[in-house]
């Protein structure tokens, strides 16, 4: 397995991704492998930024363009292995239908289609989530181990149940702040945080020791949706999380 960070929580506190070399140097320095999407505008850029990772000794396993059509080709063309669901279905049904369409689609590429569960979203829980891998199934799983524990899941089950459907993982872990605000309002009951430190009793270690057991090598990202201090402080803690864990 390979660990990396997925840096949506580091845009929000910086405000952006100024520059990419030194974001890739002070993951590198704390213990990480690389960052799970590659961000480019154009072609030249995406050659560009990929000979970045390169140089620093960094990877990344997807790309992230300006629509899905870039980040199909350039991620086919870059050698990686998938691609986020990408489509606007507001309803069960239609999100589904268009979702096959785009493995469809990646499958000429040769590449797969990952979904990440997400609170608030179409695959909020774990009964909507085995749905939908029950409608989809050519499309891999990106799996959160926090969105899906903060909505009652259980991602040691499903990782041991649909490890063939595993493209990428998501770690982090979740505060509850407010108990009597509902999942509904999820932004304002709680917040996400690194590993160790939340109170709902998700534990991360299991995740990855059941991983190990069902034989998946691929990539392991670190995400904190919210930091509360330098983005990199709270990267470190998790990755020691992990090393005390035996990775």
């Amino acid at each position: 397995m390979r660990f990396g960070v997925a840096d949506y929580g580091m845009n929000v506190w910086d405000g952006g991704c100024f520059d990419v070399g030194a974001r890739l140097e002070g993951l590198k320095r704390i213990g990480y492998d690389g960052l799970e999407r590659l961000a480019a505008n154009s072609p030249s850029e995406a050659l560009l930024r990929a000979a970045d990772f390169r140089r620093l000794g960094m990877d990344f396993a997807t790309c992230l363009g300006p629509n899905i059509q870039a980040s199909i080709q350039w991620t086919a063309a870059l050698g990686k292995p998938y691609v986020w669901t990408s489509v606007t279905g507001r309803t069960f049904d239609d999100f589904c239908r268009q979702v096959n369409h785009q493995v469809d689609i990646c499958n000429r590429w040769g590449i797969r289609v990952g979904l990440h569960n997400h609170l608030g979203s179409l695959v909020e829980s774990q009964a909507q989530l085995e749905e939908f891998l029950k409608r989809c199934p050519g499309c891999g799983l990106i799996l959160d181990t926090a969105h899906l524990a903060a909505a009652a899941g259980n991602p040691v089950d499903i990782v041991q149940r649909y490890a063939y459907r595993l493209v990428a993982m998501h770690l982090k872990d979740w505060i509850v702040s407010k108990p009597e605000i509902g999942l509904d309002q999820w932004p304002q009951r709680g917040r996400f945080c690194e590993l160790g430190a939340g109170n709902i009793g998700l534990d991360n270690a299991a995740v990855m020791k059941a991983l190990v057991k069902v034989g998946y090598d691929g990539w392991v990202f670190v995400e904190h949706d919210t930091h509360l201090q330098d983005p990199f402080k709270d990267l470190a803690i998790s990755r020691d999380y992990l090393r005390k864990a035996g990775f």
